[in-house]
């Protein structure tokens, strides 16, 4: 979605994120990353409608591209909607060479995480004055294993309905919204085996995937 705001308040997020100093090797790290002022300039220039036509004239019938004007200008990727399950995907390889390979270090990620750092201040479905987007973690996807081949297994938080998130979905808001961690008992799930695991247990994984529900 292309923003036309005030470029004074387009950047703007719900949360102070300079104020995160975002640990290394941390999904926090990542959003931050991810969600980051860029600059583009010199052939990331983009195409400005207004500054063609202020310069070629709105009645022109522009045909060659050499008559497109191209500006410096600022990107940025924030969350305008809050989802109510909210998915992280870790990219876990890179290019070495012509080859591609794993990467294995642990990524910290916390039981609930604040998305209002990453969201635009004019978050749809944050009410006003919030400054706070709480998501809790329910579900882990973590790989064993190389590029090539290997092993998918889950922990997965046996818990209550969550009423809230039910009307997230059915309505799109709710009334009244937990910042606790949902309740629950977590299990680590490989093919056929089920067992309960700590919670530390979770947290310490290689996460993959992370699956975490609406609190806030």
């Amino acid at each position: 979605e292309v923003s036309r705001d005030d470029p004074e308040t387009a950047f703007c997020t719900l949360a102070n994120r300079e104020e995160l100093n975002p640990e290394e090797d941390s999904i926090h790290h990542c959003l931050y990353q991810f969600t980051r002022n860029e600059t583009l300039t010199e052939t990331n220039k983009l195409l400005c409608d207004v500054c063609t036509q202020r310069h070629c004239g709105p009645k022109n019938n522009i045909k060659s591209e050499k008559k497109y004007v191209y500006t410096n200008a600022k990107k940025q990727m924030l969350v305008s909607l809050a989802p109510p399950i909210l998915t992280l995907h870790l990219k876990r390889f890179q290019h070495a060479g012509f080859n591609l390979q794993k990467v294995n270090r642990h990524i910290k990620f916390p039981e609930v995480i604040d998305l209002a750092p990453f969201c635009t201040a004019k978050c749809k479905n944050v009410p006003e004055g919030n400054t706070k987007v709480l998501y809790s973690l329910y579900g882990v996807v973590e790989h064993s294993g190389t590029m090539r081949s290997g092993h998918y297994t889950a922990y997965v938080k046996m818990r209550a309905m969550n009423n809230h998130l039910s009307d997230l979905v059915l309505r799109g808001q709710s009334q009244a919204l937990e910042t606790e961690p949902v309740k629950g008992q977590w299990f680590h799930i490989s093919d056929t085996h089920v067992q309960p695991v700590s919670v530390s247990k979770v947290l310490s994984s290689q996460a993959y995937l992370l699956f975490y529900e609406r609190l806030l």
